[in-house]
């Protein structure tokens, strides 16, 4: 069955000559020898798809008796580590740890809620809620709830929910009557009705809502994102800014993530960490054509200006080429 969490356009592949014991071995000597072997523990990881990584755990744990993360963990430090742990991580897994980093704490990180949200599909949202429950004996829903609130948590909480919809088939009288019900909901009242919003951007199909938007602005004379920018606010309408932005191009929005992670004073290594990994087997070439793109220079050379050492080197080998 092909997975959910692999698309066409992603930079890391299956290992041809894969052998889930001789990696095992490779990164037990790597690991436990005087000093560790890092180039030879970048190596395997980055050649491996996640599939084949999760198979390498499994033999690891049954050949040393101990969960390679663990090992990991003890013998690296800092955002390699970090990166390091994420790449043996099941995506599901993965994206619930980032999510539940994201609330947790003084504060939250909205902008990490909304890309992963918004970025992820249906049937990888629900895959997502089973391991946040798994891992945390607590619903998703539940923490979104406590952390966030009004129109942004009603949003949120549908889109968690995993039930957008999927098909590619588009419906013209639909779309006709969803951008009217924008319009009386936003533009042509005073107050607006946000409820409608989220209904419609939460719960239509990609295609569905490209056709939608087109409507909207037959009707209007105006471009959606200027009206959700006129008549909402806050990270509500950070949301449904986002939708829109990914429903006309992915790839683009979580470029421009990118390019905030690494531009200016600091690097922001959470957001970096999580979109190289969890687009790495989706979508992570289309990515790197957007980057090149609006911005001039490639993620390439972006990564290799504002990282260093095995965290670079292990970046690098994720992004898969310059462009």
């Amino acid at each position: 069955m092909a997975s959910i969490w692999v698309g066409h356009r992603g930079t890391v592949r299956d290992y041809p000559d894969f052998s889930p014991s001789v990696d095992a071995e490779a990164i037990q000597k790597a690991i436990k020898g005087i000093g560790t072997d890092e180039k030879m523990l970048i190596s395997i990881l980055t050649e491996r798809s996640n599939a084949q990584r999760q198979l390498i755990v499994k033999e690891y744990q049954a050949a040393y008796g101990k969960e390679l993360k663990d090992d990991l963990k003890g013998d690296l430090s800092g955002h390699f580590e970090h990166l390091m742990v994420a790449l043996v991580t099941p995506p599901a897994v993965f994206d619930a740890k980032q999510l539940k980093k994201s609330m947790k704490g003084a504060g939250t990180n909205e902008d990490a809620l909304i890309e992963i949200l918004t970025t992820r599909t249906s049937r990888q949202m629900k895959e997502i809620s089973q391991a946040y429950y798994t891992v945390y004996k607590k619903s998703l829903g539940d923490d979104i709830s406590s952390e966030t609130s009004g129109d942004f948590r009603k949003a949120l909480l549908t889109l968690a929910d995993g039930r957008r919809d999927e098909s590619l088939k588009v419906d013209e009288h639909l779309a006709k009557k969803d951008a009217q019900i924008l319009y009386k909901a936003g533009e042509n009242r005073w107050g607006t009705d946000e409820d409608k919003f989220t209904e419609i951007l939460c719960l239509r199909s990609f295609p569905q809502l490209k056709l939608t938007f087109d409507e909207y602005r037959n009707i209007s004379q105006k471009d959606i994102v200027d009206s959700i920018k006129g008549e909402l606010s806050g990270h509500f309408e950070d949301l449904l800014l986002a939708i829109v932005n990914c429903v006309r191009n992915t790839p683009a929005f979580l470029a421009e993530r990118l390019h905030r992670a690494l531009k200016g004073i600091g690097t922001d290594e959470f957001t970096l960490n999580r979109i190289m990994v969890s687009r790495s087997e989706i979508d992570l070439l289309d990515i790197r054509t957007e980057f090149k793109k609006h911005y001039g220079y490639s993620l390439y050379s972006a990564i290799k200006s504002d990282t260093s050492g095995d965290y670079e080197i292990t970046l690098l080998k994720i992004c898969g080429g310059d462009d």
